[in-house]
């Protein structure tokens, strides 16, 4: 049986919710809601029931869930009310904009005993998928490193996402996704220090980029980079890893691997270089190389919706979990500490 959803904010995301609604197996669309009456106007030209209020969403027994997709600074606000008001609530990211609100919207949802998660839809980017998957493989072993980048060439949008009061940045906006999509393929490890620097090219006020270092007690390293000034793009992935090699230029490619079959080489032709030989950074041949492509996988983002319905009827475990949405607003809060501080910091939990 369908649930009954509610939008809270009819912006770009709120649109992205509604017309997934609107065709999704799972769902039926109640209605939306938004501060701006221009927006509840157009939601009725599209034929699509606009609440007049907050407490109007909350008051409609038919409603089972609400997604809100509104500035990162309302958040808790209405995450609590629509919980403590008998909704299952999912909430855009950034959940939070600290894990103290965060702590306060989990204990809603346990006092309430209602579901409350966050919309991670970027956990089904196949470029994300590709790289998980290989790593769970083995296939090039244990990764030893992984890059994760977005690069962008014309700042950061020019609304709300700009400006520090209302949660701007591209460490709460881009930075969330990479950050999640990388504690999950780095599950079983334990994170031991948090490096971030962050730039402040076109924008002042909140961060247009940063980069982001994360090491764990294995020796393994993540590394995420956001960069909203770049007329180039860096590869959106790239992993190291114990036995080979791997990339992925663009979402849109497939995965490129390397696999190392032989360490060593009886006879490694030098390289000619402008300034002399080396056979340090000669390439390897396909002896001790072997070198593929792997298809993009299958990935269909509604499932994100199918999950939190089973889990509101009790039969599954919700995809995004308290714990998990615990770990990635420490990481982000963490991050801001180091790039104040200018320096490397143990890690808190």
């Amino acid at each position: 049986m369908k649930k009954r959803i509610a939008v809270i904010g009819f912006g770009g995301m709120g649109s992205w919710h509604v017309n997934h609604a609107l065709k999704s197996d799972v769902l039926e669309l109640a209605g939306i809601y938004d501060i701006d009456e221009s927006k509840s106007e157009k939601a009725r030209g599209m034929g699509i029931y606009a609440y007049s209020s907050l407490d109007e969403v909350i008051n409609d027994k038919s409603v089972d869930l609400v997604t809100i997709a509104i500035p990162n600074d309302v958040h808790l606000d209405t995450v609590v009310r629509c919980l403590k008001g008998g909704k299952h609530v999912i909430c855009e990211k950034p959940v939070a904009l600290s894990s103290s609100d965060l702590e306060e919207m989990i204990n809603a949802s346990k006092e309430s005993g209602k579901l409350f998660t966050v919309h991670q839809n970027r956990r089904f980017d196949v470029d994300y998928l590709a790289m998980q998957q290989l790593a769970d493989s083995g296939e090039i072993g244990k990764p030893i490193r992984i890059e994760s980048r977005i690069h962008g060439s014309r700042g950061i949008p020019s609304d709300w996402r700009g400006e520090k009061e209302h949660g701007g940045g591209m460490i709460l906006d881009w930075g969330i996704h990479l950050i999640d999509q990388l504690m999950l393929i780095y599950k079983d490890e334990v994170i031991d220090t948090i490096n971030c620097t962050l730039t402040n090219i076109t924008n002042k006020e909140v961060d247009d980029g940063f980069y982001l270092t994360i090491t764990f007690k294995s020796g393994a390293v993540a590394f995420v980079e956001v960069g909203t000034y770049n007329f180039i793009s860096m590869p959106r992935f790239y992993m190291k890893a114990e036995k080979g090699s791997a990339l992925i230029k663009d979402w849109r490619e497939k995965t490129q691997v390397a696999k190392c079959k032989y360490w060593h080489e009886n006879d490694v032709l030098p390289v000619q270089t402008a300034a002399g030989l080396t056979k340090t950074m000669a390439p390897r041949d396909s002896v001790t190389l072997d070198t593929y492509e792997l298809d993009i996988p299958k990935s269909d983002v509604h499932d994100f919706y199918r999950n939190f319905v089973s889990a509101i009827d009790g039969k599954v475990t919700q995809l995004v979990t308290h714990d998990q949405m615990r770990l990635d607003m420490k990481i982000m809060e963490q991050a801001f500490k180091s790039a104040e501080l200018n320096q490397t910091i143990k890690f808190e939990y």
